[in-house]
């Protein structure tokens, strides 16, 4: 038997010796305390507390447990396994288990048994600690190495230098140990901490992401490091999977990448909305999918997700057509092109001729060996087969090429250009040579004229950019601005706010800071508290201070423009989502010099309850602030209600919100709004509203404007402003709406096209439906109006119209212009006949036409023809001569350009260009206009050069008088030379080098063709080769001279000149083609060929 003390003592050998568990085996078939014996099965508690006695012996408290009644198992449940031993390794414990009676009405006589028991155990078996320390010995709970005499010292910091005070720093370990927290300097001191390159430290601090530091390898016992915190924020997608095409049994790699402070560390795929199963398909930010089924086809978007949230990607299709399938229709969609004004067409009644096209839609082509995230060769849908057509015309023939076939082929490879000016919102002053930022990266600068251009990378998402005033007058202004996909370029004006004047505070003592343009009538205000002003090393700052806070008062619908980023934030399950604002707020403080900037904590937004109308957004309201590399909104902070007086003012009710400025100094009081909706929009070259002269890269922008008077609020406040641009198939522009209340909501909707404004369709005297392109019930509903419907002094290029959400239970609002927010895509892919608002561009008196069909608004629409106008569809070079006019009448002047010096053009058309000549509004009998001509140059094969042959034509009775003396001598030089035996005209071999405004040519070479022909035209207007202008200045840089008089019925029309005088002009020498001629002897008899009337010198 075992006595208690001898008990006792085995409790104690059996926690660190071998020899008490030996001695405590046996001494479990009886056990003695005091007088008593019990069996093993004991309810046994040892108390670890003194007894008031001085030797302080352990107490043990016991239940004596009964013998059995014969029948107590009809009453009582059988007993429960026997729990987890409660000591720790090798030490003893206890084991208990229980049962219930099952019949508690009869206790007392069937259920008068010991319900529970324990026994005596011994923990689990002590695995040893394989720890191995380089240096230094095992800490006692073997996690880590410690060494006495090693000290850490570190120092953490913000994103802007800025002490972190109060991080935590943590032990990496089995669980995080914490070791110490920074002072107000953000430095910490750790003793004991081994430099052997493996301890490894986690810095924590709210609204940061946990930084991780390993203790460097180091001989030295004093150690030192630094480390920087990062802003902590939800991921953000930077490349989303790209819409790909295969055939039944072929794998596919599809990709997503995000970004964040922490790192994405999760990434979820969705096929058509449903989760894909991680442990089946065993993706990461790569999805897989092979042995592909028909079943697979549809939309897959990844998302990603951190401690700090999540973010969706942009869906990517995926289709899977079979093995034999033809991987595009081969019947040609029908695209109308225009003819020239002398070819009206008897057969169809108009100026229209179908030449065909083929949607430029991913294919499934040829695929190399592996899976790649991007393929290597990417295939579209194109043309595979032309014929030539000729079209008669008032007295010629024009021929054209006709797609009659299309086939799966390599995708027309394109660069995407933004381009723009930055000017104020103000005055219009340019932004001059500001610095513009891609993220942390510097990409560019503005010109003298504010004027800039930003190439897009591949794969770009969102285009974020930061325009940044190296004088500080203007506020730093950070815009995602939308591109064309597809290749070209987009021209953005970008509005800036200019700085408020900085005020002087006084850091000791509370300052108050209005926030609004009407000054007895803020929006809110802000409230530094005394002493919050601190430098970026974390001393606090005593002295004058230089404050200049900017706000942008959505009251005034003139600031809309303005406004920073799009609005937009990220939800906690990664979808996005708009804001709409009550104004946001730019703030700079400094010291008194203007030198160094300052942080300032513990600082109070007051917003006046009184300006927010809708009382549903008062519990809504937050403080975000504007991350410039994502362009995204982030939650700064809530508003709580509060009743006050301010100002001496009667009291009122505020939202005040709390709010440290550090890092970022743009903020937003914003909130979210979920009544949303899409408006389709379409551009056009003209009032004929054609499908096929729709025009892409337009800026279709919206400005939501708040609800109309007598619902809820003031009609000229705005809260939100968005752009988007125009594709093949139109736009859909997000816009704030409401199902119960068609007049909640309103919107302005505006458009332009490289700085110019389109018009939009006219409401008065009366609504034309089809014009306007709405049905008329819809189009009442909907309240539209232009800009000049009270005012016809008003500009014409704005609309406006009520945000009305279409019922559901009326066929004719299902079918656009407005669409549900869940329904973008029915937006996106909506046929031509679906109801859409319209802009259009005032048709100037210009024409063009190409033998091989191509829209300059598509670059994905260039094929690779020797007849094409534009070679290279990666660079498109535009030419320009000037036409000088000399007569009492505007003239149209064509030219007419053929190949030259190829032999596989030579003879053939390449296209037609007519333009007007406009009036000098200082000279009346004088006109001037800038005609194109096809660029000389390499073909689509890059084999050889074609000399274009240009012939020019003045409509009317016009002769000849002058050509360009610079031009006449380069054109001498570089042979061959056209002749020119009628004076009616002007042929000329167009020249090959990029000659300027000395020369009356014009040359401009641009990623995007629409973008070339506007400069080259600008600097023609202006008669300069590096300025542009809207004015046809006709003196300056001419180089060529026509003298024209009013027809007679006698004297010949264009037309007729071109049947009489033949396809070509060029002087013929034996054995060789048409287009070339030897050098003459003479340079005096080859200026003879060119008739020259009178002695004055050519203008230039």
């Amino acid at each position: 038997m075992i006595t208690t003390k001898g008990l006792i003592l085995l409790f104690l050998l059996g926690a660190t010796s071998v020899l008490g568990q030996r001695l405590l085996k046996p001494a479990f078939g009886r056990i003695q305390i005091g007088q008593k014996t019990f069996s093993p099965l004991v309810l046994l508690s040892l108390e670890s507390t003194r007894s008031s006695s001085r030797r302080g012996s352990p107490t043990f408290t016991y239940i004596r447990r009964s013998p059995l009644v014969q029948d107590s198992k009809r009453f009582l449940s059988p007993w429960s396994k026997w729990s987890e031993c409660s000591g720790k390794c090798g030490q003893t414990g206890v084991q208990k288990r229980t049962r219930s009676c099952l019949a508690e009405h009869l206790w007392g006589t069937h259920c008068n048994e010991v319900t529970e028991e324990g026994r005596l155990c011994i923990g689990h078996v002590c695995s040893a600690c394989n720890i191995t320390c380089p240096m230094g010995r095992v800490n006692a709970d073997c996690d880590a190495c410690m060494c006495e005499d090693a000290t850490l010292h570190g120092k953490v910091s913000l994103e802007d230098g800025s002490p972190a005070a109060d991080a935590r720093v943590y032990l990496q370990a089995e669980k995080l140990k914490l070791l110490t927290t920074a002072d107000n300097r953000g430095m910490f001191r750790i003793p004991g901490v081994c430099p052997d390159g493996k301890n490894t430290l986690k810095i924590k601090k709210a609204k940061y992401a946990t930084a991780t530091v390993t203790v460097p390898e180091s001989t030295r016992r004093n150690l030192a490091i630094q480390v920087q915190l990062q802003r902590s924020g939800k991921p953000y997608i930077f490349r989303s999977p790209e819409d790909k095409a295969r055939r039944v049994g072929q794998s596919v790699s599809l990709c997503c990448d995000a970004r964040g402070s922490p790192a994405p560390d999760r990434y979820l795929w969705y096929h058509n909305g449903s989760l894909l199963d991680p442990s089946l398909y065993k993706y990461k930010n790569n999805l897989i999918l092979k042995n592909l089924n028909r079943d697979q086809s549809g939309e897959y978007f990844c998302k990603a997700s951190s401690a700090g949230g999540s973010a969706k990607s942009q869906p990517a299709k995926l289709a899977v057509i079979g093995r034999q399938e033809a991987a595009c229709n081969s019947q040609p969609q029908s695209y109308l092109i225009r003819l020239p004004h002398d070819c009206f067409q008897k057969e169809t009644n108009s100026f229209y001729y179908d030449v065909g096209k083929c949607p430029a839609k991913t294919c499934a082509g040829k695929l190399d060996k592996g899976l790649r995230c991007k393929d290597n060769i990417a295939y579209c849908c194109g043309v595979s087969k032309m014929e030539t057509r000729d079209i008669s015309c008032n007295g010629y023939t024009l021929p054209t090429k006709v797609v009659v076939e299309c086939g799966c082929k390599k995708c027309t490879e394109t660069k995407i250009t933004v381009r723009g000016r930055a000017t104020a919102a103000d005055n219009g002053e340019p932004l001059r040579f500001g610095h513009i930022y891609m993220g942390n990266k510097r990409v560019s600068m503005t010109g003298y004229k504010g004027t800039f251009s930003i190439h897009v990378p591949a794969d770009t998402e969102r285009l974020v950019l930061t325009f940044v005033d190296r004088l500080q007058k203007f506020v730093n202004t950070t815009k995602v601005l939308p591109f064309k996909e597809n290749g070209g370029a987009v021209f953005h004006e970008i509005k800036l706010l200019r700085k408020k004047a900085p005020v002087t505070l006084e850091s000791t003592e509370t300052n108050v800071i209005s926030l609004g343009e009407m000054e007895d009538d803020p929006i809110a205000e802000l409230e530094i508290p005394p002493d919050a002003f601190y430098r970026k090393n974390g001393e606090a700052y005593r002295g004058k201070v230089k404050a200049s806070v900017t706000f942008l008062d959505p009251r005034n619908i003139s600031t809309a423009a303005v406004t920073q980023s799009d609005l937009n934030f990220v939800d906690e399950e990664g979808d996005v989502f708009p804001l709409r604002t009550y104004g946001m707020f730019s703030v700079d403080f400094t010291d008194e010099q203007g030198t160094e900037s300052l942080n300032a904590e513990e600082v109070k937004v007051h917003l006046d309850a009184t300006q927010v109308k809708m009382s549903e957004h008062l519990q809504e309201m937050k403080l975000w602030s504007l991350n410039p590399e994502t362009g995204l909104w982030e939650e700064e902070g809530d508003f709580n209600l509060e009743k006050s007086r301010r100002r001496k003012r009667e009291e009122r009710t505020f939202l005040v919100g709390n709010m440290e400025i550090k890092e970022r100094r743009l903020f937003n009081l914003d909130v979210p709004e979920s009544r949303r909706c899409y408006v389709k929009v379409r551009a056009y070259r003209s009032e004929r509203f054609l499908q096929s002269e729709q025009i892409q890269g337009v800026v279709i922008s919206v400005i939501n404007m708040e609800p109309e008077a007598g619902f809820s609020s003031n009609p000229r406040a705005w809260g939100r402003f968005d752009s988007v641009v125009t594709g093949p198939n139109g736009a859909c522009v997000p816009a704030f709406c409401d199902e119960q209340n068609p007049e909640a909501y309103s919107a302005y909707l505006l458009a332009s096209l490289g700085g110019e404004e389109l018009e939009a369709v006219s409401s008065a005297p009366k609504l034309n439906p089809n014009a306007i392109g709405v049905p008329q019930s819809y189009l009442n509903k909907l309240n539209y109006r232009r800009t000049d419907h009270e005012d016809s002094n008003t500009k014409k290029t704005a609309f406006s119209i009520n945000m009305a959400k279409p019922s559901s239970n009326s066929p004719e609002e299902n079918n656009g212009p407005i669409y549900a927010y869940e329904n973008l895509r029915e937006c996106e892919e909506a046929p031509y006949n679906a109801a859409h608002f319209r802009f259009y561009r005032i048709e100037g008196d210009r024409y063009d036409y190409n033998t091989v069909p191509f829209s300059e608004d598509d670059l994905m629409s260039w094929t690779d023809d020797y007849l094409a106008w534009w070679p290279k569809p990666m660079e498109f070079r535009a030419c320009y001569i000037k036409v000088k006019i000399n007569g009492p009448q505007e003239v149209n002047v064509r030219s007419r350009n053929m190949g030259g010096t190829h032999p596989r053009t030579i003879g053939k058309l390449y296209g037609i260009r007519d333009v007007r000549s406009i009036r000098d509004s200082e000279q009346p009998n004088v006109s001037a206009a800038c005609l194109e001509f096809k660029c000389s140059g390499m073909l689509f094969d890059q084999d050889r050069v074609d000399r274009t042959l240009v012939k020019v034509v003045p409509q009317g009775s016009c002769r000849r008088e002058s050509v360009n003396s610079m031009l006449h001598e380069y054109l001498v030089n570089h042979l061959p030379m056209a002749t020119n035996n009628d004076s009616s005209e002007y042929t000329m071999l167009a020249p090959l080098d990029p000659l300027g405004h000395n020369y009356g040519i014009y040359t401009v070479t641009d990623q995007d063709p629409r973008i070339a022909k506007e400069i080259a035209l600008g600097r023609c207007f202006d008669g300069t080769s590096d300025g542009t202008s809207r004015t046809m200045k006709s003196n300056v840089g001419v180089g060529l001279t026509f003298t024209c008089s009013e027809r007679s019925t006698a004297e010949q029309s264009i037309t007729q000149s071109q049947r009489n005088s033949g396809q070509q002009s060029i002087l013929v020498l034996p054995g060789e083609s048409p287009a070339y001629r030897r050098q003459p002897a003479n340079r005096r008899m080859a200026q003879s060929r060119i008739p020259m009337r009178g002695q004055r010198s050519p203008t230039y």
